[in-house]
């Protein structure tokens, strides 16, 4: 069985070994529930929006916005660590439930932004792992290796997506908000998530993503393909297929939203793993 494994891998690539066939199922990391719904103070997220300013630039051709990894001067890379450093210096349990969700999806993203910084020569963040027999052999990508200590437990990328983000808050609009650095991704926002504007960037994710080609594409013979994204993580959508396509059309403007409610043929699913990088 090992040899035809080995043998699969070969012929396919690291493909087959996509972080989504490990992870799609929560299974929620108690140790961070509590919360002090009483506590009205805000966790500063200001060197982040310092970060973003010059970091992230909009694709107006291919709708998304890249990320200026190669341009970053060290004083910006700098301005990462120490921003980083803060959050990892914070209990989030000591806040209340938006301020903490805020959190975590800052944490996630500017963790991401780190992997790809540290791994300056790969094209994709899949390549950016340690693999199976070391550096580049049979990667599934950095999202299972620890990346930053928090209250003194070690995480991983996973641990914050699906083990906190999505079991403790279950609300689908996450997979918004979170970026993994691919094109194929919802965008990294122009400003941090926090308790405050939670909702509206949330919404504003949702809608943006939907709308785009990379959420949601009719080819010319009225073919739809969709994100793969919502083929890895249906059930945080839907019910079904069918159900999806409602979801979709409810959050899509016409004549999208019509041509998904009447559609009834094969839906295909599409994910573009580039790097997100504006070189």
């Amino acid at each position: 069985m090992l040899r035809i494994l080995l043998v699969v891998l070969v012929i396919t690539g690291s493909s087959v070994l996509s972080p989504f066939v490990f992870a799609a199922k929560t299974e929620p990391w108690l140790l961070w529930q509590p919360a002090d719904q009483n506590n009205a103070a805000v966790i500063d997220h200001s060197d982040w929006q310092h970060f973003l300013d010059v970091a992230v630039i909009r694709d107006e051709v291919r709708q998304l916005n890249r990320v200026r990894y190669h341009a970053l001067t060290v004083d910006q890379r700098m301005l990462l660590n120490e921003y980083l450093a803060a959050l990892q210096s914070t209990d989030p349990r000591k806040y209340s439930r938006p301020e903490q969700m805020a959190y975590w999806i800052n944490l996630y993203n500017a963790l991401t932004v780190k992997v790809v910084l540290d791994h300056p020569e790969e094209d994709s963040i899949r390549d950016m792992g340690r693999g199976w027999l070391g550096k580049g052999w049979f990667s599934s990508g950095p999202w299972q290796e620890p990346v930053a200590v928090v209250a003194g437990q070690p995480l991983t990328l996973d641990d914050i997506e699906h083990r906190i983000l999505r079991p403790l808050w279950q609300d689908h609009r996450v997979h918004y908000a979170v970026n993994c650095a691919s094109i194929g991704c919802p965008d990294l926002a122009t400003s941090p998530y926090t308790g405050a504007n939670m909702d509206d960037m949330l919404n504003t994710a949702e809608q943006a993503y939907i709308g785009s080609p990379r959420g949601v594409l009719f080819n010319e013979q009225g073919g739809l393909t969709l994100s793969s994204l919502f083929d890895w993580y249906l059930q945080d959508f839907a019910e079904n297929e069918q159900g999806l396509l409602v979801y979709l059309a409810d959050h899509s403007d016409d004549p999208v939203a019509t041509r998904l409610r009447g559609y009834d043929g094969k839906i295909s699913y599409s994910y573009d793993w580039a790097l997100n990088s504006s070189d």
